[in-house]
């Protein structure tokens, strides 16, 4: 692996965990949407304030939570969810907020004051990044543009707040490098970027990965699954385009398959093909 980082090389994203944890609480930015829990994959088994725990007990020290899996956003739920975080030496890595579009040509100034909110929550749980979407538009110059404008504003809204916002290659607006490579020269490092190695089709995501990695602060490392299981050949190609962009930050593990029962197994096996993949590329080159 690259060298030492602070709580270790790993996260695990709640979406990683989304069977374990069950109930969802979909916030929107839209009025006519309801928050009221949901449970679209089952009634899950444990609390989102159990999962520090059980990351400590797996050895791993970082956390990202999606906004839809915080059943409370009422500060004393969140004081209590941090509190759990401290006690077992997880760093919150990153609050993933997943819904708005700052692209929209009619609801982009509406939505990216409700993801604005969203930094209070980030700060109170103590995470460093807030992972937002850019934009769901089709990548005109104009909805680009739209979406840079409103995420300057939010990165000005968390200058004091000791969050850091993020973006990711995700959704219509940034289908390839072109856009992305765009958008983060606008932004002019006000706004990071969370490098996914599973929202680009292959097999022209390679090449996009090796191209923007290299920008990348953070890293959703997704593993592809088939009927037989993980796609070992898609993972490494991934992971090596990460590696020849130089990227060396962290990795979360981004476990998306019903192929194991057990969450905690797709998610592990995804972490021990990783150290396996850099442990083979230090002996190789030394």
């Amino acid at each position: 692996m690259t060298e030492a980082m602070e709580n270790g090389q790993f996260a695990v994203s709640t979406w990683s965990l989304h069977r374990l944890l069950g109930a969802t609480y979909p916030y929107s930015p839209d009025p006519a949407k309801s928050a009221a829990a949901q449970e679209p994959y089952g009634p899950g088994s444990a609390a989102l304030i159990d999962i520090p725990k059980q990351l400590a007990d797996r050895g791993i020290h970082r956390l990202e939570i999606c906004s839809f899996h915080l059943p409370s956003l009422d500060p004393s739920y969140l004081r209590q969810l941090r509190a759990a975080l401290d006690q077992f030496g997880i760093l919150l890595q990153t609050l993933l907020v997943e819904d708005g579009d700052p692209s929209h040509p009619q609801t982009a100034e509406r939505d990216i004051r409700w993801i604005a909110d969203w930094i209070d929550v980030a700060a109170t749980l103590g995470a460093r990044n807030m992972r937002v979407i850019a934009g769901k538009q089709q990548p005109s110059e104009e909805n680009l543009a739209r979406s840079a404008g409103h995420l300057s504003w939010l990165a000005e809204q968390a200058d004091d707040s000791g969050v850091r916002i993020v973006t990711e290659n995700w959704f219509d607006l940034l289908p390839s490098p072109k856009e992305m490579n765009w958008l983060l020269d606008r932004l002019d490092g006000n706004v990071g970027l969370n490098g996914d190695l599973g929202n680009w089709a292959a097999p022209a995501k390679y090449a996009g990965l090796a191209d923007i990695m290299r920008r990348a602060e953070i890293c959703h490392a997704k593993a592809n699954y088939t009927t037989e299981g993980m796609d070992a050949e898609d993972y490494r190609k991934c992971l090596e385009a990460s590696r020849q962009a130089g990227y060396a930050g962290p990795y979360t593990l981004i476990y998306d398959s019903p192929f194991f029962a057990d969450e905690w197994d797709g998610i592990l096996l995804q972490k021990a093909f990783i150290e396996e993949f850099h442990h083979d590329k230090q002996r190789a080159f030394g």
